[in-house]
């Protein structure tokens, strides 16, 4: 059986794929995760890892919980990868002694130096995207509005 298709009229132009919001999104997502995989290879890190890394590093520990609100994942998502991380000796996993609901990831002197061997990413990034740092800024701030929205 085969789709009749719709008349001119009938069409609504919303339904394009070119006037999608979510398109370019989640393509321009994947091409920069992308961009991102040759800089991460060299360091064995992931996309996710890297990210999970670089709250660390601001933060020193944080729970699993404070990962995952702060990069929009469940703990079923970061904890297999928290404990790959662990193998690696980049962090430590540990039950809160007020709350032993509650496991803190911190940094293991691995994951500390990892910082050192990544401060090249950003600049590397930033570099290929051939982007104003105007630019740059603007469309970071209107995609964190975005995410604010949606949440």
């Amino acid at each position: 059986m085969t789709a009749t298709p719709l008349s001119p009229a009938d069409q609504n132009p919303l339904q394009k794929l070119e006037n999608q919001l979510c398109f370019p999104l989640y393509a321009a997502s994947r091409m920069l995760t992308k961009a991102y995989l040759p800089l991460l290879q060299e360091l064995d890190l992931t996309y996710p890892q890297y990210l999970v890394l670089l709250l660390l590093w601001e933060h020193q520990e944080l729970t699993v919980k404070e990962l995952g609100d702060n990069l929009l994942l469940d703990s079923g998502t970061l904890t297999p990868l928290l404990k790959r991380m662990e193998q690696k000796q980049w962090v430590s996993r540990r039950r809160d002694p007020r709350d032993e609901r509650s496991v803190i990831i911190g940094l293991q002197p691995a994951g500390t130096a990892l910082r050192r061997q990544a401060c090249h990413i950003p600049e590397q990034l930033f570099a290929r995207l051939g982007m104003p740092q105007a630019e740059f800024e603007a469309l970071r701030d209107q995609l964190t509005q975005l995410l604010t929205r949606l949440q």
